[in-house]
């Protein structure tokens, strides 16, 4: 009896130390890997190709075809320097009949044809508005050109965004995975304990249970994943199937101070830059009520000529009748309004408060940049440590469900402190793997932000290499 008791026992390690080496090579394909699979021949999107591809957004479209309005609008209001001609004809031909009847007088007939073409030609001198509204389109322009680079530049900051969403998703899958072989390690363990007659059925149960848990939480990351492709495949206005390298790693460095980065941001931010140019257009506007009452000066030639062929007022219409004549008037022309009831005046006033809540909404704005720039510099400095802390963390993780697991082959520790060291290991992953995608998208706001490059060497504020063991500059990219 004693023998069949102890023979098991002492075959109980070689069993858990197998199963516990082993590793799922492959996975039978479930219902969510069929929806979910693949197609063959797809393209291949880096990184650094965004920024090219990013122009293919049909919203970027719109605001390119804006500054082309934008641009003809200036051409049409430069035009107004030159004069103006214009054609008009009364009749062409034109044909009068009739007949005129007077006491004691003989009846009069008429029908002849008639043309009367006219040119005229205007040239304004002196006109008060013309200046300020080619300068007022002038603005516009610039307006329009910047609003194109500012979404621009942030269809790209989000592009990047999905785009490292979409390398997390794929991180996440694996790390699911991972955790995925530990609880069928353990499920497997279990059953092996309860075959030898050491275990329990309730540790099976256990095993099972987390087991489940940990496969439709695969399901739900790689469903993720999929919305996560949709998603940037969207905004690169892809069609067909694409991949990108997956492989989560380091985008580079922020080797600049934040007191410069405030600085260059302000100086560089084209919003800010807009408010200036609304500013100046509310400032034209508001004048242009006041030079409504300045005189206007120009000097027009019209010239006019009538051609006939008929009689018109004759006792007899002779058909072949015909005469023309023509006449030149040139003239120097002068206009001015002198009084509205105040209405230019009450409006140049709402034009230059107008104005005036421009210069507060710039203020606001640089508040608000100052703010965002700030939150995204020590947001990246928190990453950074977090980066490290949860690499040292995998790596006592690991150890941990290590030693667990041999406490527990050997009887003198649970299941459930296996699970939870596997849970621990697993949110440790979980942890780097947020922590190298905020870090990304801190790098890529701040480029944004400010304008300035991302440095793919790490540097102190000397500009000299960091050789640290400590440093965060060490980590492998």
């Amino acid at each position: 009896m004693l023998k069949k008791v102890i023979n098991p026992i002492l075959f109980l390690p070689l069993t858990l130390l197998i199963n516990s080496l082993e590793v799922l090579s492959t996975e039978k394909k479930d219902f969510i890997d069929n929806v979910l699979e693949e197609k063959s021949n797809k393209t291949f999107i880096s990184y650094e190709e965004i920024e090219n591809i990013i122009l293919n957004n049909e919203e970027l479209k719109s605001f390119q075809n804006l500054v082309v309005s934008a641009s003809f609008n200036l051409s049409s209001q430069i035009a107004q320097r030159y004069p103006s001609l214009d054609f008009q004809a009364n009749g062409l031909p034109k044909y009068v009949s009739g007949k005129k009847h007077i006491s004691n007088s003989q009846t009069l007939k008429t029908s002849q044809f008639t043309a009367n073409p006219s040119l005229n030609i205007k040239w304004d001198l002196i006109d008060p508005l013309r200046g300020s509204e080619i300068k007022i389109a002038k603005e516009n322009l610039k307006i329009a050109e910047n609003n194109f680079e500012i979404k621009r530049k942030d269809l790209i900051q989000e592009a990047r965004m999905r785009y490292h969403k979409y390398q997390k998703s794929y991180q996440d899958i694996q790390n699911k995975k991972f955790t995925l072989d530990l609880s069928t390690t353990s499920l497997k363990n279990t059953k092996a304990k309860l075959d030898a007659g050491i275990g329990t059925k309730f540790e099976v149960l256990e095993a099972e249970a987390q087991l489940s848990r940990d496969k439709q939480s695969l399901n739900e990351k790689k469903i993720e994943h999929e919305i996560n492709k949709i998603s940037l495949k969207e905004i690169l206005n892809i069609n067909g199937d694409f991949e990108i390298n997956k492989q989560q790693n380091l985008k580079g460095y922020w080797n600049h101070r934040l007191n410069k980065i405030i600085n260059k941001g302000l100086d560089a931010n084209l919003s800010l830059k807009n408010l200036l140019l609304q500013k100046s257009i509310k400032k034209n506007q508001a004048n242009n009520f006041l030079f409504q009452n300045k005189p206007n000066i120009y000097i027009s030639n019209t010239f006019s000529s009538t051609f006939s062929k008929g009689d018109s007022l004759s006792t007899n219409i002779d058909s072949n009748k015909s005469g023309s004549n023509y006449t030149n008037t040139i003239s120097l022309n002068f206009a001015w309004s002198l009084f509205n009831g105040g209405q230019n005046k009450n409006s140049y006033k709402s034009k230059v408060a107008d104005a005036e809540a421009e210069e507060y909404a710039y203020k606001n704005l640089q508040n608000v940049l100052t703010t965002k720039i700030s939150k995204a510099y020590l947001n990246l400095k928190l990453n950074e440590q977090e980066i490290i802390s949860s690499l040292k963390e995998i790596e006592s993780s690991k150890e941990s469900v290590r030693l667990t697991r041999l406490r527990y082959d050997v009887g003198i520790s649970t299941l459930k402190d296996v699970l939870i060291r596997q849970n621990e290991l697993s949110n440790a992953k979980s942890k780097n793997i947020n922590a190298l995608y905020n870090y990304n998208l801190n790098l890529d706001e701040l480029e944004r932000l400010t304008f300035l490059e991302i440095s793919k060497n790490c540097l102190d504020h000397n500009n000299n290499k960091i050789n640290a063991k400590e440093s965060f500059c060490n980590i492998p990219r």
